[in-house]
């Protein structure tokens, strides 16, 4: 491979001069570097034989033939790759799930808990993951098979996580859409009740303002006749299933074709997208937070907010939300961030973008609590009802509550846009996230497979997209949502804090906090606080077990509209299902480790599966650099239009750097 001095391709360099010949010597100013055999290390060297911009594999020439390694791409700067990350944390769950838990804990009491595991547990496992990351230049089932293979497995539940949560996340970026477009209307429909979808129970709160009346209890507002009778045409319950949802499907399939075309080149395209969906939000939120802030009763919301209840400490199930929402918000054990910081450089600095993504998602999630309760105690004012009787579960809270504020604002359609399509920014930057964990880990765990059936990146990231649409079809029709909370519950709530556990147990106990340390020294030049080191081996694993056993021992079935509906047992079978299938995959997969790892004994083999596949840190920051470097010289060569004959192959166990 040719390295110029300056990057460029000397003038004075035929093409006949660049072709493979025992006897060619450099010209001045070149170095060359000669690589035998693809190193067995976390980061791969890049090279190419086929210069297409679609493939996304790099080859190499072996005895026994061609493989494949997937490419990895590197994001265009430091700022892609936070934006990426606060994109990721700060999403739909921030608007609806934080207050809601905020509710349901106790109101200011459920930040004690919130900030305390964020202190313990979020932080630092934020900073272990992208540590891990950024080391494996691997996703999260690659990382943990090359750190303790024993829990490859834990890699593998975290994938499946995310691509659940792909099928119907992107369910509510299609209500999102659907509401987007609706906004643009003269007269927004959840406004009054005089649509064909009202029912006589529908109560117009601007008609009865003046004279004082309470709301009804059996009356419904416009704003949720609409969103229950139009949008969802909800059915009873889960045992109905209905019909589909045409409009809701239409704006779902443009969802998921927004979603291809921000992914479709891997971390080229979404990190362009970034710099618009991942800033606009906070400017809107910003701004939304300064007109609730005017709002009458207003006052009341923000005292139910702040004021905490202290005797809900002692409810497990407060710790077990706060546990949930920090998991959920930051990603941890979903294994977004460590496909995120597997594109990072060897050296980047990863303690300063931890603490400063949990802590722009912390005040995020202030802000939004702010923004929400001012608005609720507006809407409880309104309707002469307290705090507690307003606030709903799930996306209603988004769809029901919020519409109602913008609808008494001044110029309501033109805050209803803004509103809706801050929601769409959010989602879509937690979506792209969670469907490239997802590509990641498939291309990164059967690269000879997808480079002979799908030739290249966008088509596997097409397929991902296509199968994921078709599985989020059954959240869309008309008794879809009861199906939506159900995963939504067993999934988020359950599955990720067992699967935190096992990953947390993987790399601190048996990979050693000792050479996660030295790792994060080399590649960083900083050693890791003893704060940091105690919370890897001790505190975090500890809490999150209590977490896991509160769980167990308090646990609660899942409801539906703030309890009045309750799933029925088959449903819960149903969920429980799903949790065990994504769990299973620990155990089975250690087994299957431990039958193929090499040895003559049960011991002999377990010793294999926990010994680390990476040994010399350094020789990885070598490879690391030199794969970097021969990245950069596949882009000059493809801009100097040179023919693409040029490889990296070998037959000996070394790298040999000839001196410029």
């Amino acid at each position: 491979v040719l390295f110029t001095m300056n990057g460029r391709i000397p003038p004075n360099l035929s093409s006949a001069s660049l072709q493979r010949s025992p006897s060619f010597k450099a010209p001045a100013g070149i170095r060359t570097i000669q690589s035998t055999q693809y190193p067995r290390l976390p980061t791969e060297l890049v090279d190419d034989d086929d210069f297409s911009s679609c493939s996304s594999f790099s080859g190499t020439l072996s005895e026994s033939g061609t493989h494949y390694r997937p490419r990895r791409e590197h994001w265009g700067n430091k700022l892609q790759f936070i934006l990426a990350c606060v994109g990721y944390c700060v999403g739909l769950g921030n608007i609806w799930r934080f207050p809601y838990f905020c509710y349901k804990s106790g109101g200011g009491a459920f930040l004690v808990p919130y900030f305390l595991i964020l202190i313990i547990c979020g932080i630092p496992l934020l900073y272990m993951e992208l540590a891990i990351g950024q080391f494996t230049k691997r996703g999260p089932i690659g990382a943990l098979a090359q750190l303790c293979p024993l829990f490859k497995g834990a890699g593998l539940s975290s994938v499946m996580v995310s691509f659940f949560i792909s099928t119907y996340y992107n369910v509510i970026i299609a209500y999102c859409l659907y509401y987007f477009c609706t906004s643009f209307r003269s007269d927004t429909p959840w406004t009054e009740c005089e649509n064909r979808w009202n029912s006589k129970h529908c109560w117009e709160p601007s008609q009865f303002t003046s004279r004082n009346i309470s709301r009804p209890d059996n009356s419904k507002t416009p704003a949720e006749e609409f969103y229950n009778r139009k949008v969802l045409q909800i059915t009873s319950g889960i045992e109905t299933f209905g019909l589909v949802r045409w409009e809701l499907a239409a704006c779902l399939f443009v969802a998921w074709i927004i979603v291809y075309f921000a992914l479709w080149k891997s971390v080229r395209s979404s990190g362009r997208v970034l710099y618009f969906t991942a800033t606009l939000p906070f400017v809107l939120v910003l701004a939304f937070l300064g007109r609730s802030l005017t709002l009458e009763g207003a006052d009341a919301g923000l005292q139910y907010f702040f004021k905490p209840n202290w005797i809900l400490l002692l409810d497990a199930k407060v710790w077990v939300n706060a546990a949930a929402q920090n998991f959920n918000s930051i990603g941890i054990a979903f294994g977004s961030v460590i496909s995120f910081a597997s594109y990072n450089r060897y050296g980047n600095q990863i303690l300063v973008d931890a603490v400063a993504v949990s802590m722009i998602n912390a005040v995020t999630s202030l802000i939004v609590g702010i923004f929400a309760f001012a608005t609720i105690g507006n809407i409880a004012r309104e309707h002469s009802k307290s705090v507690e009787s307003v606030i709903s579960d799930g996306p209603g809270l988004v769809f029901v509550l919020y519409p109602q504020a913008m609808a008494k604002m001044p110029f309501s359609n033109f805050w209803a846009i803004l509103f809706f399509f801050m929601l769409l920014c959010l989602g879509l930057n937690s979506q792209f996230a969670i469907v490239e964990v997802v590509v990641t880990s498939i291309q990164d765990a059967f690269p000879n497979f997808i480079k002979r059936k799908l030739v290249c990146h966008e088509i596997l990231v097409l397929v991902v997209c296509f199968v994921s649409f078709l599985l989020g079809l059954p959240n869309i029709m008309q008794g879809g949502i009861y199906f939506f909370q159900l995963m939504d519950h067993y999934i988020v709530s359950t599955s990720i804090v067992y699967i935190a556990f096992f990953e947390v147990l993987a790399i601190a106990w048996i990979y050693g906090t000792d050479r996660l340390s030295k790792v994060v020294q080399h590649m960083t030049g900083r050693y890791p606080s003893l704060y940091f080191r105690f919370c890897w081996l001790i505190a975090a694993p500890l809490l999150i077990l209590c977490v896991v056993v509160f769980s167990i021992v308090d646990y609660e079935p899942p409801t539906y509209n703030n309890g009045t509906y309750k799933y029925p047992v088959w449903s819960q079978i149903l969920g429980w299902s799903i949790t065990a299938m994504i769990l299973l995959c620990i155990p089975v997969v250690a087994l299957y480790a431990i039958f193929k790892a090499e040895g003559n004994t049960i011991c002999e083999k377990l010793l294999s599966t926990i010994t680390p596949r990476v040994d010399d840190v350094s020789t990885a920051n070598s490879i690391a650099d030199i794969g970097n470097e021969l990245q950069e010289v596949k882009t000059t060569l493809m801009d100097a239009k040179v023919p693409p004959n040029i490889t990296v192959k070998g037959r000996d166990q070394r790298i040999e750097i000839m001196k410029r």
